[in-house]
């Protein structure tokens, strides 16, 4: 066997190949499973929670610091594109009261925004490309640069850098896409004519 395989330099090589190739796969996956870093689920819940502006308006240069200073304790309120919503739902998930939105950071959008550049106006600086933390800005120097509306998440890092204040913030008009059904009213918000019997302490039939 050994004799056939000297005499086939190829078929040696390959054989040869093969052989790394499973022994290298091997030492691979003992080596993932043994020196795995297990993540802390609460982090992933509370980045999901997250609008993934990547804006840095809290203080921590993404949604996912943040999340993971939100599970060693930081405040919760700190997220101006997420809004009360946000707050609401990551109080709901750590099961503690619900502040307000922390004005030190800014204040909640009525709209949702996308960046739009005048590109008559644009001088290729690249200054938003470099601003913009999502990679939704397409061009290259000296050269028309463009928004990817789709892409852009509505964090404005791109204004300030651009030296001849050539992009806008324009509000997003809703679509059947963004449309959702309103929360029902809580209890709590309702008038006692329009609660069930039972909710207000009535007789129930």
């Amino acid at each position: 066997m050994i004799e056939a395989i000297a005499q086939q330099p190829i078929l040696a090589a390959l054989i040869a190949l093969v052989g790394l190739g499973i022994l290298f796969g091997a030492l691979l996956g003992f080596a993932a499973e043994k020196f795995k870093v297990e993540g802390d689920p609460i982090v992933e819940q509370i980045d999901e929670l997250l609008p993934q502006t990547q804006c840095g308006q809290c203080g921590f240069p993404g949604c996912r610091p943040y999340a993971e200073s939100i599970a060693s304790g930081d405040a919760i309120n700190k997220c101006p594109p997420g809004g009360q919503a946000t707050i609401n739902s990551i109080a709901n998930l750590l099961d503690v009261p619900a502040p307000e939105l922390d004005a030190e950071h800014g204040e909640e959008a009525d709209l949702r925004t996308v960046a739009y550049i005048r590109e008559d106006e644009c001088i290729g600086c690249t200054k938003c490309i470099q601003a913009c933390p999502v990679d939704a800005i397409l061009g290259a120097a000296k050269l028309m640069h463009t928004v990817i509306a789709n892409e852009c998440t509505g964090c404005d890092l791109c204004v300030e850098p651009c030296p001849v204040d050539c992009i806008d913030m324009l509000p997003v008009q809703e679509t059947i896409k963004e449309w959702h059904w309103p929360a029902p009213p809580t209890t709590a918000d309702l008038i006692a004519s329009d609660r069930s019997p039972s909710a207000i302490g009535g007789p129930q039939l």
